[in-house]
């Protein structure tokens, strides 16, 4: 535990340090548990194993935010089922986020570099769009064999539409890596997800 909690704090602190140097320069204002956006994310899945399938379910929400810095709070359940196998996977983690990060190349004056990526990258939606890249820090607080609780990391980027006042389209891959204990087995289990859904 004492080291899964080192490594979000090693998280948090890495990425601050890429942090847009014109953010220090506004009037960023830090908020403490905001709360929004939350959002919750669902799915189900066949797989290709007889009689087998995939759950997964998240819930989160904003824990603090400063300028175009971001941290959500998330509690992720991952299980899957089939004739031979059956596991549950119950965590929780750090997500900070640097939104807005491609405006970094913010040069040459004449044309930003990072103007054209808006416009090759989202079209005529690219004064809507919010990009991001963010880490993830935390642990497995229940899951397969008896190591639990374990430490899970991983990174995600994506972008996020706002679409109104009160809620935004977000598309998002995600990596995630569990340390965890399988069928007697410790060992690294990977995960890669593509994931959409709306905030609230």
């Amino acid at each position: 535990m004492p080291g899964a909690v080192s490594t979000v704090v090693l998280l948090v602190g890495l990425f601050s340090l890429f942090l847009p140097m014109a953010a220090a320069g506004q009037e960023a204002r830090l908020q403490v548990l905001p709360l929004r956006p939350f959002y919750v994310d669902f799915a189900m899945r066949q797989t290709f194993t007889p009689n087998g399938r995939d759950l997964a379910f998240q819930a989160g929400f904003t824990a603090l935010t400063y300028g175009n810095l971001e941290v959500g709070a998330t509690y992720q359940y991952f299980g899957f089922d089939s004739t031979d196998q059956h596991a549950n996977i119950h965590s929780v983690y750090l997500n900070p986020r640097w939104n807005n990060f491609i405006d970094i190349l913010d040069f040459p004056s004449g044309s930003p570099i990072s103007r054209t990526l808006r416009h090759l990258l989202f079209g005529p939606l690219e004064d809507r769009a919010v990009p991001f890249v963010g880490a993830i820090g935390g642990v497995v607080v229940a899951g397969p064999g008896n190591k639990a609780p374990a430490y899970l990391t991983g990174a995600n980027l994506g972008v996020r539409f706002p679409v109104g006042h009160s809620f935004a389209l977000e598309l998002e891959f995600a990596y995630f890596v569990y340390g965890l204990d399988f069928e007697g087995t410790s060992g690294n289990e990977q995960q890669l997800l593509f994931i959409t859904g709306i905030l609230f």
